[in-house]
Order: structure tokens, then sequence, then C-alpha cells
């Protein structure tokens, strides 16, 4: 029979467990604006939800006086509860504890849950704040880190992984939130680097800080590690949560739909004068995207990183989809390196988890130069072509404006499976620009000419180019487009289309993988 001193003592445990490192280490962190790995865990689930699992948990190391240090929990928070009643596995970092640094025993509770989430078919979420590994233990941190980057693989593409980093993550730290499907990241308080300030300045003789090195504004614009950074936790974690409402629980099941009073034959007149008549100016495509998905709500991915083009989740008629767009409003929406690793891996990971992809066209070709051909341009538009040629999601794609060359290809073809392709009226579909092409193919005209005469004979040339390939009349007569459509009717066929294509069935090769141009 359980006695009241009993009970007693399993209250003051716990008690003393949810204080991690202590009281006045947890004040330190109040003071510096920042929240504890049980205040996230709060923030983030339904109330009352969580279910924690391995509170009185202890390291197991004697090196360096350790067995006179030890806290229950041993640094990390882990269990389960729900996110707008949809069951997830959680584990955040406690920094009050040898500042988050990893133990074995903290690996093992991680390997717990990523174990029992993928069993269950739930998401797991991580809130990363670590120091990376705990250097008392030695080789036994690098295991426990090892141990969960092999789960973090076999995860990937089974259920969703998200990564918050909301302090330090270092060395070995961010090689699990960089195997994760997305990560945020928290402005002026997380960072994340492989070596640290001192190391560099050792080796390269570098005199760097941790935010120049490793910062959310680093990770989001310049190496695009991270994909969203939030201004503070609370945005973190609502961010967190706005990703999580996009995705299933699993790969075996579709993502949720979420009730809508948008009507799905609701026309954007808009639409119809968006395109400038002057085929080399700007626009936004993002006032497309805006206009035609669910309640103008659009959670966009990395968009401070490789702003040529545009990706991100949205809705249609309660449909989770994810969205690529070229970005005319920047560097004329060309593809190039980062880009095209942008939409690739964005791409790939709708595919995993079923989620309908809708593309926007509107580019005129790859970046040229040396700077893109050294840095393997062939190869990664190779990558964002592999993506959409494997991916057996449902594929919509509309193109507003220009579709050339290589380009034209790579952006969800109709020869790369799409299901789908519509055009505006204002789409140009062909292998260049008009100026190009005749500056190729009328050169021996113009020869010995005046110039006068010559640029006569070229405009003309240009005009009845334009005339013939600069409409999408020649791609629709040959089936590579479905429908020209009017632009003010794109949300009402979008709709339609994710509805008739809700069961498509795809019947993969066998194989073992595909092998991507990495």
């Amino acid at each position: 029979m359980t006695t009241a001193k009993s009970l007693d003592a399993l209250i003051e445990k716990r008690s003393l467990a949810k204080l991690g490192g202590g009281q006045a280490k947890i004040d330190k962190i109040h003071d510096k604006g920042r929240h504890t790995a049980r205040e996230r865990i709060e923030m983030l689930l339904d109330e009352g939800s969580f279910e924690e699992f391995d509170m009185f948990k202890v390291h197991r190391c004697t090196n360096f006086g350790m067995e006179k240090k030890k806290f229950m929990g041993d640094g990390i928070v882990t269990g389960s509860g729900t996110i707008q009643g949809r069951l997830v596995y959680v584990h955040a970092g406690d920094f009050t504890v040898f500042g988050g640094s990893l133990s074995e025993t903290m690996s093992e509770k991680i390997c717990k849950v990523m174990d029992m989430a993928v069993k269950s078919g739930a998401p797991v979420i991580g809130l990363n704040d670590s120091g990376g590994a705990r250097i008392q233990e030695g080789i036994e941190s690098l295991s426990g880190y090892t141990n969960i980057f092999y789960r973090n693989v076999r995860a990937s593409g089974v259920i969703p992984q998200l990564s918050g980093i909301f302090g330090p993550c270092a060395g070995g730290a961010v090689y699990s939130p960089a195997l994760t499907d997305f990560t945020v990241m928290v402005r002026d308080s997380s960072y994340m680097f492989l070596t640290g300030p001192k190391v560099v300045k050792s080796v390269t003789h570098e005199d760097v800080d941790v935010e120049t090195l490793g910062g959310a504004s680093v990770h989001t614009t310049k190496s695009g590690v991270a994909h969203l950074a939030a201004d503070d936790g609370e945005q973190g974690i609502k961010y967190l949560q706005d990703l999580f409402s996009y995705m299933p629980q699993n790969n075996m099941e579709k993502p949720p739909v979420k009730e809508t009073d948008d009507p799905s034959d609701r026309v954007n007149s808009a639409l119809d004068t968006l395109i400038p008549d002057n085929p080399n100016m700007a626009y936004d495509i993002k006032d497309v995207i805006y206009e035609v998905v669910d309640d103008q709500e659009f959670l966009e991915i990395q968009p401070d990183y490789a702003g040529n083009i545009v990706i991100g989740f949205a809705r249609f008629g309660g449909q989770s989809v994810g969205i690529i767009a070229n970005q005319p409003k920047v560097l004329a929406g060309v593809l190039d390196n980062d880009s095209s690793i942008k939409a690739a891996r964005f791409v790939r990971c709708c595919d995993c988890f079923n989620i309908p992809l809708v593309t926007f066209v509107d580019v005129p070709g790859f970046m040229p130069g040396t700077v893109q051909e050294y840095g393997g341009i062939i190869r990664n538009g190779a990558k964002l072509m592999f993506a959409y040629a494997e991916a057996t999601v449902p594929k919509i794609t509309i193109t507003t404006r220009k579709s050339y060359g290589g380009a034209h290809c790579v952006m969800s073809a109709k020869q790369l499976d799409g299901d789908l392709n519509y055009a505006w009226p204002t789409a140009e579909i062909a292998v260049m620009g008009g100026k190009g092409a005749i500056e190729i193919l009328n050169a021996r005209d113009v020869k010995g000419k005046e110039p006068e005469e010559a640029k006569a004979i070229m405009a003309k040339a240009e005009a009845e180019y334009n005339e013939a390939f600069a409409n999408p009349y020649v791609a629709a007569g040959r089936g590579y487009v479905d429908d020209v459509i009017a632009p003010s009717e794109t949300r009402l066929r979008i709709v339609r289309g994710l509805r008739a294509l809700q069961d498509k069935h795809v019947s993969a090769l066998p194989k073992k993988h595909g092998n991507i141009p990495l």
C-alpha cells in the first residue's frame, strides 16, 4: 500500500527534477529574456497534454569529479503531447544543466522519444539549447550524438522532424537540426556552428564573434542552413506550430485539412492586369500567391535566402500545398545555384509527406557566368529537375510569363510528369527570348548591311519570332500545356485540379533509391 510518506517523496523528487540545474540558473536565463526547456514545451504543446519520460534519469560519468554533480533529467526534457490535438514527440535541451551539453544518458533519452515517434507514426520536434558534447564524457558523448544522427536519417521521409534553435548549438549539436526537415532560429540569441570563434582564430587567424559566425542572420541569408528566423522565443515556437499544421503525422497519411470560408470559385480580377506590358518589367510573384491561396495565408520558407525563388506552404480549399515560384523582382527570377538547391530540397520534402506541389513559372533561364559554372550550376539545376521528376504527389504548374530554355524543363514541365500544366495568355514558352534568338538565327542576314538596314531587318525578324513563340499557344497545340486560362480563374482551376488528383497513385520502379546529383 502506498504511504503518504512515499507520495511526499515522489512529489519532492518531481519538484526537484523540474528545477533542472537549480533556481539560480533559471533566474539567470530569465534575466537574459530567454525561456527554460520546460517553458518552451509548455508554449509549444496543448495545455496539460505533456507526458514526460525519464524525469529521474541521471548521468553515469565518474570522470573529473562528475559523480558529485548529478541532476535529475540530466539536461534534457523529453516526452509526448499534442499540438492542435495531434500527437507529437518532443525533446528540449535544458541549458541550466551543464550548459545543455550532451551526455550519453541524454542521448538515450532523445533516442527513446525518436524511436517512439517512428513506432507511433508521429512527428518529433527538437528544441535545441546546447553547447555541444559533454567534454568530461569523451567518446560516450560522441557515440550518443551519432546514435541521434542515425535515427534522424532513418526517420527522414517517414515522420516530419522539426528543429528549433533557442540558444547555442555548437559542434556535434548542429548535425541533428541539419538532418531534420525544417530549422527555426531566434535572432540575437541563437547560433549554430561546427567550430567556435576560438578555434577559428587559432586555425585561420580570423577574428569573429558568435553572431557573425553562426547567428540567425547568417544561416537564413547566407548559408541557407536555417529556414526561418524569429524575433524572439515566442515567435520561434509559433513558427514550429505553423510548420507542424501543414504537415501530416507521417508519410502514410495526408496532411490535415483546415476548414475555410474562402470560396473555391473566388475570381481574382486583379490578376488579369498584373503582368506588365513590357516583358522586361518586374512584378512581385507573391502578389499572385497571396491572391489565390486560402484566406491570403502563406507561410514563406527561407524568405531571406535565394530570393529569386519563393517557396512555402499554403492551402487551397483547405488542402495543404507546397508552393514554388520564380520571383521576377529578384534577378528577374533567374535560376542560380542557391535557388536551385533551395527549391529542390523543398520539392523533395513535400513529396516525402504527400503535400501537393503548385508551381508558378516566370523564368528567363539559368544565371550565366563563371561563378555559377564553377559553383556547379549544371549539377544544382539537375537537382531541381531530379526532384520534380521524382515527385509522385499531384503537380500543378501555372506559367505566368517567361519559361525559357533549360529552366523551362526544370520548373515542373509537362514532360517531368506534370499532372496539370496551365498557362496565362501572357506566357512565353520558347528556347529563349526573341532578341537573343534572332541574334543567332539572323546573323547572316545582316552581315555587311548598313547599321540602319541591319537594325530594321533584326526588328522585323524579332517581331515575327515573338508572334510565333511569345505566347502559350504553340505549347498548348502540342499538349505541353493543358489549357490557357484567364489569370482571374487561377484559384478555381488549382482547387479543381487538386480535387481531381487527390487519389493520384504512381507505381514506382523497383529500386533501392535514386542517385540524386548531390
